[in-house]
């Protein structure tokens, strides 16, 4: 049945939260398992729809996986591993699966996979994942919903990115880490969840050098050995709480987390007014009263994440001034602000990249819609932060990307609550 949460607003939360596994390094740490055929015992992970869906697909390929504990399992891509068994109709559901090209290229000559699903957040191609992937000698045909991908053996190249996509550096550095050569990726992403993937690899046996940097150069080897891995914190989730306690907290102390991984982030929370005490692996952030407003754009890392700007909106409504919100890389990112409009908030879109928030503004409780995973947490900081109650329906997006994010926001002292629509 679908469901809805049912948020009494304007409570004031304290205490400690715990950030869980990354739910994008899970995915290319998982779709990595397919390069060796030697047991692999992944840590930490998150246990949000995109990475369940995207171990019940290596499942319905043939993997082997014995979960060891609540968050810790054991997989093993032996000789049964067979692409043509995929479930489609998973992959189509999650952007994450996207990663399987990279995963399976090495073994595989030829073979099939649906167009991956995700968030409704404008034109998300992979067309740059297709041309980087044909330099290494993969032949890709595209017909209706599946691509068609054939190769004869990689080769080792110097590929150029055009832009600092994420996914498209794991599944080239996938692809190439069995390759035979040098491949050097120039314009690579420099994201933590490419570091902790490379790190990963390299604990497998593969040879990377110019990790963190945008330039990466792979040394193919023969085979990869198994690896027993801890995934990293979450830094999109740490952010999400973080923001939470600006917004409805007292004090609260958001735990297990890299803060240099959100030093962009922290920068402008300070520029805001937000107070907040850094420790090695926790943050305690205050309730904040009197915020100024700001501009922020989001920028490959180290700037501003693109996944944390809708959560910073509802905090800019109760700011005294203009605050300008610019993301250039997906056109259809604000359709969350329509909702925050319904609960009183004053924006102004300027064009598909850019919005004028005017604060402050009350916000009240009303019935909203989730569009994508970080739309929908940006409504649950609008709920909490509201006055009455707010409904926010089609939670099944905020569940592909924070795991009972109602049970931990419960013990924070929210009234928050699950139902079925």
């Amino acid at each position: 049945m679908p469901e809805k949460f049912v948020i009494e607003g304007g409570k004031k939360l304290e205490g400690e939260v715990e950030v869980r596994g990354s739910k994008n390094a899970a995915g290319a740490i998982l779709a990595a398992t397919l390069l060796t055929d030697q047991a692999c015992i992944i840590d930490n992970l998150p246990l949000v729809s995109d990475i369940l869906n995207l171990i019940e697909i290596l499942k319905n390929m043939g993997v082997e996986v014995d979960w060891l504990g609540e968050r810790k399992v054991k997989i093993r891509c032996g000789e049964r591993v067979d692409p043509a068994k995929m479930d489609f109709e998973k992959v189509s559901k999650s952007r994450v699966s996207v990663l399987l090209m990279g995963g399976l290229l090495p073994r595989f000559k030829e073979f099939k996979i649906a167009r991956p699903g995700g968030d409704r957040i404008g034109l998300r191609p992979i067309t740059i994942h297709l041309q980087a992937l044909g330099k290494l000698g993969v032949d890709i045909e595209e017909k209706g919903d599946f691509y068609y991908l054939k190769s004869q053996g990689l080769r080792a190249r110097e590929v150029f990115l055009p832009e600092f996509s994420v996914t498209a550096t794991e599944n080239l550095v996938m692809s190439s880490v069995l390759t035979e050569g040098n491949t050097t990726i120039k314009g690579a992403a420099q994201e933590p969840q490419v570091q902790d993937l490379c790190k990963m690899l390299l604990k497998m046996g593969a040879r990377i050098e110019g990790i963190g940097t945008h330039t990466l150069k792979i040394q193919g080897v023969k085979r990869l050995e198994g690896v027993n891995y801890k995934i990293m914190p979450d830094l999109i989730e740490a952010g999400s709480f973080l923001v939470i306690g600006a917004g409805a907290g007292k004090k609260v102390k958001v735990k297990n987390l890299v803060p240099n991984h959100l030093d962009s982030f922290f920068a402008k929370l300070q520029e805001m007014g937000v107070e907040f005490k850094k420790n090695n692996d926790s943050v305690e952030i205050f309730g904040v009263v009197n915020l100024k407003p700001v501009k922020v754009q989001a920028l490959p890392f180290p700037g501003f994440p693109t996944d944390l700007l809708p959560l910073v909106v509802p905090l800019l409504t109760q700011a005294v001034g203009k605050s300008l919100i610019h993301d250039p890389l997906y056109e259809y990112r604000f359709n969350y602000i329509q909702q925050l409009r319904k609960m009183g908030a004053d924006i102004e879109i300027v064009d598909p990249h850019r919005a004028i928030v005017f604060g402050p503004t009350p916000l009240f409780g009303v019935t909203i819609e989730s569009w994508d995973i970080r739309a929908g947490a940006s409504l649950v900081v609008a709920g909490l932060m509201a006055q009455g109650k707010t409904t926010i329906e089609n939670i099944e997006q905020i569940d592909r990307g924070y795991e009972r994010i109602e049970e931990r926001l419960q013990k924070l002292g929210a009234s928050i609550k699950r139902v079925e629509s």
